[in-house]
């Protein structure tokens, strides 16, 4: 996992967790004292809230462990894989694409990084050098074409 994405989410995590272990309690104390809890519009908020962060940090925690079991040595040398630049032909579009196979908290679109979990992604993964990816989308079907494949071995060269 790139050392990058790590350090953002255990700083989100480390933000959630100071949130949920100091800042919600003071606010459903202060919330408390208010008064009648049954229409008491921010001990309700300071209760949502709390509920959002408590399953906020237990996707990440998740993510964290998931991205952690990512063994870079299972990376497959000749076929497109996560970090692989791939140089497509996109006959709906009549155009070469470069995209860059990334995790879903790296990708943009807009840059050409696009997650291994994406349909694009999904479709390009496991191809070589000339084989034919099917991505399913909206608007119909788009046929890529695998012109150039850089994998995350030749990148490192």
């Amino acid at each position: 996992m790139p050392d990058q994405i790590k350090k953002q989410l255990l700083e989100e995590i480390k933000q959630l967790e100071y949130e949920l272990i100091t800042e919600l309690p003071a606010e459903i104390k202060k919330a408390r004292a208010l008064g009648d809890l049954s229409e008491n519009a921010e001990y309700h908020m300071a209760k949502q809230r709390q509920e959002f962060v408590n399953a906020r940090l237990g996707q990440l925690k998740k993510r964290m462990g998931e991205l952690s079991l990512v063994n870079l040595a299972n990376i497959p040398r000749d076929r497109a894989a996560f970090g692989s630049k791939v140089l497509v032909y996109d006959s709906s579009k009549d155009a070469k694409i470069q995209y860059k196979l990334v995790t879903s908290e790296e990708a943009d679109v807009s840059l050409g990084l696009i997650s291994t979990t994406s349909p694009i992604g999904r479709s390009l993964v496991g191809k070589q050098v000339g084989d034919t990816a099917t991505v399913v989308t909206p608007n119909g079907n788009r046929e890529l074409e695998v012109l150039e494949l850089l994998t995350i071995y030749d990148s490192k060269q």
